[in-house]
């Protein structure tokens, strides 16, 4: 799915992430996904940091990524800038290190014994695999099998 500027530069949907990505880092935040509706004219930008994201942060990336737009010549209808939730969406290597030890809901592109979907805790990533702890039994899955996952909200913490 590609996006059109007002140019004839046709921006692909990577080099799109790579721009926002580029920028939401130098104001110090984390891109954590991106998403768009049909024919892009809504581009969804979710956002975080060590201590959590507020309003103030979200308009702040907004401003920024809307006069980054207007320079670019980006075409779109909406931006939403948000946190990624509770349940937030675990998609780098460095994402299941960092979340060693939380519990996370995956879901495999190709399935192991006729199963692609798993629940169990985050045991860490290295090499491409990512281990995690499901039933009581230590799995490896290899991290470019993960089609989705997300953290399990903890309400206890």
């Amino acid at each position: 799915m590609g996006f059109r500027a007002h140019f004839s530069f046709v921006f692909s949907e990577m080099q799109l992430v790579e721009l926002i990505e580029k920028a939401v880092n130098g104001l110090g935040y984390e891109l954590v996904d991106f998403e768009t509706s049909p024919r892009a004219r809504l581009l969804r930008v979710f956002i975080d940091k060590d201590d959590g994201i507020s309003v103030d942060d979200c308009s702040t990336v907004s401003h920024h990524l809307t006069r980054l737009f207007t320079v670019e010549n980006i075409d779109y209808d909406r931006l939403e800038i948000s946190s990624p939730g509770l349940d937030r969406p675990i998609k780098k290597a460095a994402d299941f290190t960092r979340f060693a030890g939380e519990q996370a809901q995956f879901k495999l592109r190709v399935p192991v014994g006729n199963q692609r979907n798993f629940s169990g805790t985050i045991l860490g990533e290295a090499d491409g695999l990512v281990r995690f702890s499901v039933d009581g039994e230590e799995r490896a899955f290899a991290l470019d099998n993960i089609e989705k996952a997300r953290l399990v909200p903890r309400f206890d913490k």
